[in-house]
Order: structure tokens, then sequence, then C-alpha cells
């Protein structure tokens, strides 16, 4: 099962003495993001600092820093566990006999653990204490400046929580969170981000938007804050799912909302029409720098949190970061659902090096000419996958995984006069590239075998792959101590 609460996952950490406490002061300006970013390179443990200087709660950095951490907080062995729990749930196929229907109903029952459990105040530990008007003070939260050239102070982990002004339905977002002074802070909304969309809506009735970031979650809430949901999907519905219980819920004290009663922190503010200030610079995940925009500005009106809280946050930048084994979830967790949208698909891969939404590495099994051009374009055409600026297919007996494989299948396999697909389309808010922001050129390559049907009139036609002999190749096996090797 996944961990009720972060600080009970961090005692489990600690125990296999995988939880580094570090008890002197660190400077959260540079400091704090020097040490991260070097142990989590390493490959190094989850780090507690105990004493952040100008602040009154420990941080916690590096928590999901592992893909065997990622995965022991979530209660999994393996991504593919929850890939097939999703693809079994999506099966079309109608029950054969007593089995098949004691397995449908097997599958209906577990989802009843799955909708959020709604609590009362005086039974959520995040509302032991609660600060209001002139206590609240958000430089006692250790926010952090990484790197030399970013505009400011940020909170990198504040799940973010809003709803549609008009259909009600709530969304839970992960956003940059820059601290401008005690009681303001700025919303690094993108353009394709549904926290935006409820934002816009809300001004164009002329209505403030309520707002609610909680620090310090359930590890399946802080990863389902992070997944690439449809806009009807609830995130809480999904991290029930993912826990394998129900997510506890306590109203807000101030909006009318709802936040996980096992946070540590949560904060509560009005966003009005119109309130803007200036965002940025930002070291990002794609390890540049993001410009200063103008972006939404939220009065934090009250703190609730518990008696000795806790935060948590990580460091992004250039590749790999903490975001490397939140990536490699969505891409193993969300398999099933592509494969729906798009069933050519065998296998994918979404490189942590292109920051994941950059560049797909997809598999198929050709069936017939120009079958890779229509997955590209089924690719560019799904969800938030329209934001992938190269696509290369591969054919299904090449291991997308092994970036030395697919290196040598999309550079041997392809004619860049017919096996080039160039178009333009929209990219991720956060694309330096583009030399324009928000829309620009994305690529596909076919990295297939050609056929004659797709113009290859070479004699002979596409050649043999040089594989060894396959007896040889057992005798070697067999006598391989022999050698002395």
């Amino acid at each position: 099962m996944a961990y009720d609460d972060l600080r009970s996952f961090l005692r489990a950490l600690d125990r296999e003495g995988d939880l580094k406490r570090i008890k002197v002061e660190v400077d959260p300006h540079l400091e704090v993001g020097e040490i991260t970013d070097r142990v989590n390179k390493a490959g190094g443990p989850a780090l507690l600092f105990e004493n952040v200087r100008g602040a009154d709660m420990p941080l916690a950095m590096n928590v999901f820093g592992t893909d065997r951490r990622l995965l022991k907080s979530l209660g999994l062995k393996s991504y593919e566990e929850i890939s097939e729990r999703i693809g079994g749930l999506l099966k079309p196929e109608l029950p054969h006999g007593f089995v098949g229907v004691r397995e449908a109903f097997g599958k209906l029952g577990a989802m009843t653990h799955v909708p959020p459990k709604k609590v009362k105040s005086d039974s959520a530990p995040v509302q032991e204490v609660v600060l209001q008007g002139d206590d609240v003070d958000l430089d006692a939260l250790p926010a952090l400046f990484t790197w030399p050239q970013d505009g400011g102070s940020f909170f990198n982990l504040g799940l973010t929580h809003t709803k549609h002004p008009e259909t009600g339905i709530r969304n839970l977002g992960l956003y940059r969170l820059q601290r401008h002074d005690r009681r303001t802070i700025g919303m690094h909304w993108q353009i394709h981000k549904d926290s935006r969309n409820h934002y816009q809506v809300a001004a164009r009735r002329g209505e403030r938007l309520p707002v609610a970031i909680a620090f310090g979650c359930p590890p399946a809430v802080t990863y389902a804050s992070t997944a690439p949901l449809p806009g009807d999907i609830d995130e809480y519905l999904f991290a029930g799912f993912l826990a394998g219980r129900r997510i506890e819920m306590v109203d807000c004290k101030t909006v009318p909302l709802q936040v996980p009663a096992n946070a540590e922190v949560v904060l509560e503010g009005w966003l009005e029409p119109g309130e803007m200030l200036p965002e940025g610079p930002f070291g990002d995940h794609t390890g540049f720098y993001t410009p200063q925009e103008p972006f939404p500005a939220l009065t934090i009106d009250c703190v609730t949190m518990r008696k000795r809280p806790l935060l948590q946050s990580i460091v992004v930048g250039r590749p790999p970061t903490e975001d490397g084994p939140l990536g490699r979830a969505t891409e193993r967790f969300f398999l099933p659902l592509l494969k729906i949208i798009v069933p050519d698909i065998v296998d994918y891969h979404l490189p942590e090096a292109g920051g994941f939404h950059n560049c797909a590495i997809i598999a198929i099994d050709k069936k017939y000419p120009k079958h890779a051009q229509k997955v590209m374009h089924a690719i560019w055409g799904a969800h938030m996958m329209s934001l992938t600026k190269l696509i290369v297919v591969v054919d299904a007996d090449c291991d997308v995984h092994d970036l030395h494989e697919v290196a040598w299948r999309a550079l041997g396999n392809t004619d860049y006069a017919r096996d080039l697909t160039v178009v333009e389309g929209p990219v991720d808010h956060l694309d330096h590239s583009s030399y324009q922001q928000f829309w620009g050129g994305k690529a596909g390559i076919d990295a297939t075998r050609k056929w004659p049907e797709e113009g290859y009139t070479r004699d002979g036609g596409w050649p043999e792959m040089v594989l060894p002999d396959p007896p040889t190749a057992a005798l070697v096996d067999r006598r391989w101590k022999e050698y002395g090797l």
C-alpha cells in the first residue's frame, strides 16, 4: 500500500538508511539547491535539512530522487504494476463464464475505494494550527533560490487546488510558486494548464478565484498532481486508485475547496481578476532559464499546518533531476491510456534528456504503407502529447528504452528526403527554442523498414538485419565458462 502521509514515508526511509538528516545550518539561497543537485545526480539518499536559515520548519528534498523511492512511496515494486491495473480496467471485452463475471465484479469492487473521503477539521492533522491575516508570514516557509539568475525564491512542490467557476470540477496541479513577499505568491499558470483556464473563466465573469496550495502531501497525491490527466478526470480519484485507498480530504478554512487532511502545510487565498506581477526568471526543468513574464499574484489569507510541520520541495534544472522518476512513472502508467487513443502503439519511451514531453520514441507493428506517418499525426492530436516536438517511429522489434538501439535504427534506416515529416503546431509554454512563443516546428522520423509500396524500389528490397547464427550463439552460451573470459 502507498504511504498515508509524507512523514511516515520519511520515517521508513530513515530506518532503511535512505534518508540523510543534515543538522548544520544551510542557506536556502543557492546552497540547498547545490547540495541537493549533487546528491540527486549521484543517486544519493533523500535529504532532510533540519536547520534552514530564516525558516521555522525542516525541508525535505530529493524524496522521489530514485525510481526505488518513488515506487516504494506508492507501494509498488515496478511501474508496470499500475500499467497492468489500468490496462485491466480498460479492457473492453465482455466477461465470459463465472470466472469472467467474478473478475468484472472484482474491478468494480476495487473502484469503490477510490473516491476521496471527507473528514472533519478536528480529525485533520493539517489544521492543527491556523494562522490568518497579519499572522501569515510566508518567510517562515523555506523557499529556494536555486540558480544564480533566478528572479527570486520559489516553492517548487506546492500542489495547487482550484475549481472551474461554472462546472465546479476541481483541478489539482503542480506549478512553481514565486514568493513575492510575506503574503503574496506568483502563480506560474501556463497557457495549456487547467488552472489557468479556471482563472480566465473567473476573470471573464468578474469573479475572484479561490485557491489552496498544499505542501507535504501523501505521495500518491503528489504524484497525481504531476499526471497529465484530461481536465474532467479528478486527480484525487486517480490518487486513490494509485494508493489503493480513499484519500482523506478536509474543507479549507477560508475558501470553498478541499485539501488532503494529511498534508503538512496549506496556503489559502482568493485570486482577484487582473492581479498580476512579474514572475521569474527561473532555472527550469528544460535546463535553461525561462524569462520573466507577468503571472497572477495570489494573496494568502490563511495558513493551516501541523503542530510540527515540514516542507517538501524539489530542484529542477538540467537533467537528470528528481523529475526523472516522476516522468518515468507517467510514461509507464499512461501506456494503456495512450494505446486506447493510438492503438497502433506497441511500446513508447519519453527520454528524460528531452524533458519527457519534447521527444517520443514509438514502436509499432507496421501493417501498411506510411503507417508510421499515421501514428505521428495521431500522437500530435492526443491531449498533452500534442506538445511533442520529435517523434521517432521504429519497428516493434526495437527496444525503445535502449537509446543506442534506437539511434542505430533512426540513423541507419532513414532517407531524410522521404522519411522526415516536418509540421508546425503547439509547443510547451516553456520551450525556449521556438522562434515565437507557444508554437513552432516539429519533426517525425520514420525509422521503420521501408516497403516497396512506399517507393522503396531497390533490387532485393529492404536488406536483412545482421544477426548471430542461433545454433552457434547457443553453443557459445553453453561453453562460455570454458573460454575463461
